[in-house]
């Protein structure tokens, strides 16, 4: 797969159409805002590799207007270390739901959604639906458009790739219902390593956006409220 990975040059290109998702989510709010309320359960936003929850306010706060009770996932940069961040985000599950608030649903862009995933397989039980963006649920960032540069920095990607590729095959099934938002326009991940082709009843839906552009396209943004609402 690691031919199907964008070089720079088209990453680049390809990012570049992030403004004008941006642009197009201010015209169609106040669209969005007549979507379907939500019932106020908990929804946790995980933000993507290098990113922290800065890079989810807009998204955080829609889901808001919107009726849920959300919040970021607060454990700063995302370092892209599924095994050792998951128990972390486990930890903060059941710290809210210790606090009564039920299961959680959770929205992971990029590295954050492969994280979500992670995190619902091993508790189930704190687990509502998840729900992907743009995530490389096969390989990790091995994937990437920045794939290189990682390696360079001393990422060891196949180790990663190794821990995805043995949870996937070997570990707990998914028992909670996954949504895998992709775009073939992304210019960072992979698209087809967005597929998972172990749990088939993983829902995908492809939208027309970059990478950057899934935290602030309105068809995302849509799809992500009717699924919470479902």
């Amino acid at each position: 797969m690691s031919q199907a990975r964008r070089t720079v040059s088209q990453a680049i290109a390809l990012e570049s159409a992030t403004p004008r998702q941006m642009a197009a989510l201010a015209v169609q709010y106040p669209e969005l805002l007549r979507e379907p309320r939500g019932n106020g359960h908990t929804v946790v936003v995980l933000p993507g590799f290098g990113a922290s929850d800065r890079s989810t306010v807009a998204l955080r706060r829609y889901l808001g207007r919107m009726g849920y009770e959300v919040c970021g996932w607060a454990l700063g940069t995302n370092s892209g270390n599924v095994a050792a961040l998951t128990p972390e985000v486990i930890s903060i599950l059941e710290q809210l739901s210790g606090q009564s608030r039920g299961s959680v649903s959770l929205v992971g862009w990029s590295m954050g959604g492969t994280i979500s995933r992670e995190v619902a397989r091993q508790r189930p039980d704190l687990v509502r639906r998840v729900i992907t963006m743009g995530s490389p649920i096969t390989g990790g960032p091995k994937y990437t458009a920045f794939a290189d540069q990682l390696a360079a920095e001393g990422v060891d990607l196949n180790e990663i790739e190794r821990h995805l590729h043995v949870r996937q095959t070997t570990g707990k099934p998914l028992r909670v219902p996954v949504t895998a938002i992709f775009s073939r326009r992304d210019g960072v991940v992979a698209w087809q390593a967005c597929i998972d082709q172990v749990n088939l009843d993983v829902e995908h839906v492809e939208v027309r956006c970059s990478h950057i552009g899934l935290g602030f396209d309105p068809e995302v943004y849509r799809i992500i409220v009717q699924r919470l609402n479902g």
